[in-house]
């Protein structure tokens, strides 16, 4: 019995050896554990605050009650806007800030309703097929690489999305034409993208697994591969009809004016409705970045930040805050709207739409600081463009400064501030990423910068993620 007592004590001494020589350093030891909890102390208020903390909303505990009295709504300088969208429970802010800064002037052009849009189902049709033939063609292009390749696999875990940008807005309407909403209106799916996103993934990895085996396959051309895709496309074309209905290649559609007088009924196709009732040169719009964390006036371009293969990635500027925006001022001024993404979901005061830093104190909470400033969380992905919606307003100071701003948000109506939300300078500050303006609002010095070279970022870089 002794023997084998020793046995196991040595095999217990060599394991224990071997698993203290193995283990990383930098584990929590138990005399680290140890001073850990000694160093909450389970005071009164702790455990009066703890006991609030567990049962509640952590944003309500921190919300900051001098800062939550009614707020000035007035705007020096503000676009009309007569009707509030809604993307429901759907990823398409990027479709419905476009579309809204383009209905805005279409509704000024020819006296149309307040209530007009333009049908966010039809342009998400063409969308969501653009965006397969993007994904199963960029894999025939990765043909030769290994699964194991960072584009390959970024690809295959992005195959589709119902997020996006301005450049999508642009590229599709230039090649798909618009129709009114009442026309092609919405349905429970693109109200619901979910589940048909879903789906609609799922068949296109199994189809991108089936082209890239077909493309090793010796004797096999690129028109057998291009046929092949075709066929598949074919399937997403019918799962889309299902889902969102089928694009109409010719309507008939009565204008009316402001007033609903009847201005005439004619027929029109996709693309003479969109030439008469948007005819915009997407060439003369530019999109403005603000990154901290990369240099200044240069342009970015990121791979596959695109809704249509034979589209183009969108280019941005880096710039100063202060230089977009006295670009946002300018175009307001002149009535005009534009595309805006923000990190939306911060100190956002939901019930109010008032988006302020001082809205909420969750250090006081923890006894603890959030101190990293716009550089530091977008290097941490801490914080990034998360949601489009539409500049329509600003307020100035006698000199000129910006106090406050105003979106149009694509919530509905009883979201926010009237369907509105109210941001100050400051979250502005901090928080906003992307304007897309007009040419002739920006400094001819600054066009100028877009004549660079831009430098070329993956697919996978964090300014790519589309707004949702």
């Amino acid at each position: 019995m002794k023997k084998l007592a020793l046995i196991f004590l040595s095999i217990s001494i060599v394991f224990a050896v071997q698993a203290q020589e193995i283990s990383p350093k930098g584990g929590l030891t138990q005399e680290q554990i140890q001073t850990i909890k000694s160093s909450y102390k389970a005071s009164g208020s702790d455990k009066a605050l703890r006991n609030a903390v567990t049962g509640n909303d952590i944003s309500k505990l921190a919300r900051n009650y001098e800062n939550a009295t009614a707020f000035d709504a007035h705007f020096s300088h503000q676009v009309p806007s007569k009707a509030i969208t809604d993307q429901q429970s759907s990823g398409r802010c990027w479709m419905f800030t476009g579309m809204n800064v383009l209905r805005s002037k279409a509704i000024a052009k020819h006296n149309l309703p307040g209530d007009f849009q333009f049908s966010q189902c039809y342009t998400f049709f063409w969308d969501q097929l653009e965006k397969s033939n993007l994904f199963l063609q960029s894999v025939l292009d990765n043909r030769a690489k290994s699964m194991e390749d960072e584009t390959v696999k970024w690809l295959f875990q992005n195959p589709l999305s119902d997020g996006g940008q301005f450049t999508g807005v642009a590229n599709l309407i230039d090649k798909y034409g618009v129709v009114p909403k009442d026309v092609m209106p919405e349905t429970y799916n693109s109200n619901h993208t979910s589940q048909m996103a879903s789906l609609i993934k799922l068949k296109l990895r199994e189809d991108a697994l089936t082209l890239r085996e077909m493309a090793n396959n010796k004797g096999v051309t690129e028109k057998m591969l291009q046929d092949k895709k075709v066929e598949m496309l074919q399937t997403i074309y019918r799962m889309l009809v299902f889902t969102l209905g089928e694009p109409p290649a010719e309507f008939t559609w009565t204008q009316r004016d402001s007033k609903g007088n009847v201005v005439s009924t004619e027929k029109y196709t996709p693309m003479s409705f969109a030439k008469k009732f948007v005819n915009e040169d997407f060439s003369t719009y530019f999109m403005l970045m603000n990154d901290p964390n990369r240099e200044y006036y240069k342009v970015y371009e990121i791979q596959y930040d695109r809704h249509v293969y034979d589209g183009q990635n969108w280019r941005y500027l880096n710039l100063p805050m202060e230089e977009i925006a006295a670009i946002a001022i300018a175009s307001i001024k002149d009535s005009t709207m534009m595309y805006f993404s923000c990190d939306v979901g911060k100190f956002l005061d939901r019930e109010k739409g008032y988006l302020d830093i001082q809205n909420f104190d969750y250090g006081s909470i923890f006894n603890t600081t959030f101190g990293m400033n716009k550089q530091q969380r977008i290097a941490t992905y801490a914080s990034g463009s998360s949601h489009a919606m539409t500049l329509c307003a600003v307020d100035l100071d006698q000199n000129g400064n910006p106090l406050k701003w105003m979106v149009e948000n694509s919530w509905g109506n009883k979201s926010g501030h009237n369907g509105f939300l109210i941001m100050t300078n400051e979250w502005f500050n901090e928080y906003m990423f992307r304007l897309v303006a007009e040419e002739k609002y920006i400094p001819s010095k600054t066009l100028k910068l877009f004549n660079q070279k831009a430098i070329q970022l993956p697919a996978w870089d964090p300014m790519f993620a589309p707004e949702e």
